[in-house]
């Protein structure tokens, strides 16, 4: 057998897996904040999306190109403003709103220019992070917050029922919410928040605007 094998598709973080199982096939996506543009294209390939994204590193822009994406350097807090109404059906955010400057303005420009957003973050209310501080009197290091206080890029923490109480005063709906265990795996649902707010280490919602 000759000719050139295709690069094997990377492992999808499990968050990354839960976003991409939140959209549409043939949807309009934008992934802000892409990275090394693994979810892009994983929708791409897979859900045959009209996948695009903005990243702030120029390494990662370059790392995406490379791959044949169409991903444009560009900054969360300022850039997203620049997009009109209803430019994406989908647009993704994936544990980057807690390394933003004004998250809430973020938020809020996503659920404006995309019909849904999916939005992942870590859970700064996890019983671990809370029994850190409580025991050692510390600020927290664990698998899912693994940095220390004076070089984490997570400028704004924040857990679950903070993240719901955000999404009420922008006047948003929550369409689906997962919250994930230490494993990776999807915790129970139909839970109060509380429950995901004490055992989820991180947790990925699916929201939209109300009309």
């Amino acid at each position: 057998m000759s000719g050139k094998q295709p690069a094997p598709e990377p492992k999808l973080r499990p968050d990354l897996y839960a976003v991409a199982m939140m959209l549409e096939p043939k949807s309009r996506v934008l992934d802000v904040g892409c990275g090394d543009g693994t979810l892009l294209r994983h929708l791409s390939e897979r859900h045959g999306v009209d996948a695009r994204g903005i990243e702030l590193s120029q390494r990662g822009v370059n790392h995406c190109v490379a791959q044949g994406l169409s991903v444009i350097q560009g900054d969360a807090d300022t850039d997203l403003a620049d997009y009109p109404d209803d430019s994406f059906d989908f647009v993704i955010l994936s544990q980057t709103l807690q390394a933003t400057r004004r998250p809430r303005d973020v938020l809020d420009n996503m659920l404006r220019i995309g019909k849904h957003a999916i939005v992942s973050f870590p859970n700064f209310g996890h019983w671990r992070v809370r029994g850190q501080l409580l025991v050692k009197g510390r600020m927290p290091i664990t698998d899912a917050l693994s940095y220390a206080w004076y070089d984490t890029p997570n400028i704004h923490a924040f857990t679950i029922r903070d993240f719901v109480a955000l999404v009420k005063m922008l006047g948003a709906r929550i369409e689906e919410a997962k919250a994930l265990d230490e494993s990776g795996r999807p915790m129970l649902v139909n839970v109060p928040w509380g429950v995901w707010n004490l055992f989820g280490v991180q947790a990925v919602f699916k929201l939209t605007r109300d009309t």
